[in-house]
This record gives structure tokens, C-alpha cells and sequence, in this order.
């Protein structure tokens, strides 16, 4: 049998921390919770958690830095939970490496359906023996998965990793993920809708709401790869913008 997977709740009003236990104990995973953001930083440490969701009000650190101390050495996706609505609080919550986000009071069901999207998308650095394993069946599974190669950039699904020019970068699972979509697409449009559905694993022609919030998500975190890829906006090598539509893969340089 498989390892449960493993939840860390980063929460410090006590409802809340037991509402998200709950809900990720429902969800089939082992959960733990932490009070403040010290406290979090270490348990993430020594738990290596799947997930992780992250109140951006808690008395000790602030959400935005445990997110970003966090990411120095997990990839575990993260959910953050904010009282706050402001449009700012949530980007600044992207880029400090958050994968997606959540606004108090949120419904359970909600959540839950959040995690469960992420939760289908593998690990972004899996362990060597998993990948000749789980590889060869998602190959099997998905064979039409493989290996881009654009314009120095390399990528493997199966290993999940990219490179540049030979370098290998660190990009999140979030990342990773919207790179493979534009690649997986070549020249053609992928709105901002498509991608957020693609982050949730809807698909493209399923009629769920997307908010303005959700697509500014995937401006930040379309940021975030830019900057990663050392890509410019003016002049695309990998990721051009199509202004007012979404994004495509720059054209083939010769």
C-alpha cells in the first residue's frame, strides 16, 4: 500500500484550523496543524507535506514570508487562506510561491475540489526509482506525453523537468505545469480561462466560473516563469503574450 498523503494546516484561529483538518482528513490525508508560522516552517521541514494550506494573518510571521521560506526547500503545493480581498494581499501571495488561494469564508466542498485538482498532477521532483516506474505507466497511460524541445528550452514530463540552455531550472508545480500547456498547444492561443481550467484539470469546454481573480492568478504566476526563464516580454524567446486573450509559444528561432 502506499504512504497517506500528507496535509499541513498553517492556521491560528482554532475553527478554521479544525474546519481545513476535517476537510483534508475527508480528502485521505494525514493531516497535521500548526499555530503559527515558526512553528509551520519546521514542520514542513520535517514532514514533507503534499499540501499545505497557509493563513496569511497568523501573529508570529506573516503568510507571504513562511510561503517564501518554505519554498527554498519544498515543493508542496500551497493553498493560502486570506480574510483579506484586497487584489494586492493575493498577488503578493502568488509570488511569494503560493499555488492558488482561497478567500474567507470559503466552502468546504471548495477547497476540497481545490486540493483534489492539485493532488492530480504529480510532484515536481519525484524520486529517480519512481520516475522508471511511474514514467513508463503515465507514457503508457498518456502517450502522447513526452519530450518539447523549444528554442533551447527543453522539457520532460516524465522527469518533470525543464531545462534552458542546459541549466536546469526550479520551477513549481504550478509553473511547470502552465509551461507544458503552452508548449503541448505550439502556436495556438490558450486563454486565461483554458489555463486556469488546466490548473484545476477541467476540461476546456466545461461551463465553471472563472473570476477575474483567477485569471490575474494565472498573470502572476505566468510572471513568475518568465522571470525563471529569463525570458523577455518585449522580445518572447519562449512565452509571447497575446494581449486581452492569453499566451502562446514564441515562434521557432532559427
Amino acid at each position: 500500500m502506499s504512504e497517506a498523503r500528507v496535509g499541513l494546516v498553517i492556521e491560528d484561529d482554532h475553527d478554521i484550523r479544525e474546519l481545513v483538518r476535517t476537510v483534508l482528513t475527508q480528502a485521505g490525508f494525514d493531516v497535521t496543524v500548526a499555530s503559527g508560522g515558526a512553528e509551520g516552517v519546521l514542520m514542513a521541514k520535517s514532514l514533507n507535506p503534499d499540501v499545505i494550506t497557509l493563513d496569511l494573518g497568523l501573529p508570529d510571521i506573516d503568510g507571504f514570508e513562511v510561503s517564501r521560506q518554505i519554498r527554498e526547500f519544498s515543493d508542496a503545493y500551497i493553498v493560502m487562506l486570506t480574510a483579506r480581498t484586497e487584489e494586492l494581499d493575493t498577488l503578493i501571495g502568488l509570488e511569494s510561491g503560493a499555488d492558488d488561494y482561497l478567500t474567507k469564508p470559503f466552502r468546504p466542498r471548495e477547497l476540497r475540489a481545490r486540493v483534489a485538482a492539485m493532488m492530480r498532477r504529480p510532484r515536481t521532483a519525484p524520486d529517480p526509482q519512481e520516475v522508471s516506474v511511474d514514467a513508463a505507466a503515465d507514457s503508457a497511460a498518456h502517450p502522447e506525453r513526452g519530450n518539447f524541445s523549444h528554442n533551447g528550452l527543453e522539457l520532460s514530463y516524465a522527469s518533470r523537468t525543464v531545462t534552458v540552455d542546459g541549466k536546469e531550472l526550479n520551477l513549481t508545480r504550478t509553473e511547470f505545469e502552465l509551461l507544458y500547456a503552452l508548449l503541448e498547444a505550439g502556436r495556438t492561443v490558450r486563454t486565461k480561462s483554458d489555463l486556469v481550467r488546466r490548473l484545476r484539470d477541467e476540461d476546456y469546454d466545461v461551463g465553471s466560473y472563472i473570476s477575474e481573480a483567477d485569471e490575474r492568478s494565472v498573470e502572476v504566476h505566468m510572471g513568475n516563469l518568465r522571470k525563471k526563464l529569463g525570458d523577455s516580454p518585449q522580445q518572447p524567446r519562449w512565452l509571447q503574450t497575446v494581449r486581452g486573450v492569453g499566451y502562446r509559444l514564441a515562434p521557432g528561432q532559427h
